[in-house]
């Protein structure tokens, strides 16, 4: 069924071919495109600085009583409208409160929370038939000083957060800060050396950098047995199963190999 290979991970193949080997095998792999894919945008840390300088600016021109000036507007939508460019980062700087932004942690240990997504929030039940209902969106940011999931609700009309929640065990999708960071931490880690040895032998270069990859991470979750024993609490932690490629070139199969980004720590299935 499967033969013992002498190298590393394995070689580019043509047709069905795969050749199988150590932690992992290049091959075709067709994945789903919205995952987490590098090309997303936004960062954890360009969300703590914009807050940082929109308090800044707050404390300059407020009276006695007021904590910071509010955002500007910008362009706004209407009713159900998808959230503007200028809405997203003005809900982004309202539900980033100091207390959170001095107090959290983001994938690369750098302070304030990781900035995951800004969507319109559904409107509540007494308001489904209200065209002018107000309209509301929901910042979400993950914790890494405390494994939690923060959700803040703001209401765009009142430039108000009318609701914070927070969950522990909830993995939603990763950022590309999230995914960038755990490539750097399995470049970095021994585990990582096959992979590596397989970059080499497709392109000839080092791999030294999550910028010579394309990259795409799922939510890994442990369960009963998993091994080795580090991974026991991926699900509690924020844990990656990456999917790498050669920028123009093939895949990597790295799918056994998981980066534990709460702990910063990475491992091979067992």
């Amino acid at each position: 069924m499967r033969k013992t290979v002498r190298r590393h991970l394995g070689k580019m193949v043509a047709g069905g071919a795969i050749a199988v080997a150590g932690t992992a095998v290049m091959v075709g792999i067709t994945l789903p495109g919205s995952v987490s894919a590098d090309e997303s945008g936004g960062t954890g840390q360009q969300a703590a600085q914009q807050a940082g300088q929109g308090q800044g600016q707050g404390q300059a021109a407020v009276q006695p009583g007021v904590v910071e000036e509010a955002p500007a507007e910008g362009d706004k939508g209407t009713g159900r409208d998808p959230l503007t460019d200028d809405e997203m980062e003005r809900v982004e700087r309202l539900a980033l409160s100091r207390q959170l932004l001095r107090a959290g942690e983001n994938a690369e240990g750098e302070r304030g929370p990781e900035r995951l997504n800004v969507q319109l929030a559904e409107p509540n039940e007494d308001e489904l038939d209200d065209p002018n209902a107000p309209r509301r969106a929901d910042a979400t940011f993950y914790d890494y000083k405390n494994d939690t999931l923060v959700t803040r609700t703001v209401n765009l009309d009142t430039g108000k957060v009318e609701e914070t929640s927070t969950q522990r065990g909830v993995q939603p999708a990763f950022s590309r800060t999230e995914t960038v960071e755990a490539a750097q931490l399995l470049i970095a880690s021994p585990v990582g050396a096959g992979l590596k040895a397989d970059y080499k032998d497709a392109t000839g270069k080092e791999l030294t950098s999550p910028d010579q990859l394309v990259l795409t991470g799922m939510v890994f979750r442990a369960e009963q047995g998993t091994r080795p024993a580090t991974l026991a609490k991926c699900g509690e932690h924020r844990c990656v199963r990456l999917f790498t490629k050669v920028k123009n070139g093939p895949w990597i199969d790295t799918s056994d190999l998981i980066v534990d980004l709460s702990a910063r720590k990475v491992a091979k299935l067992g």
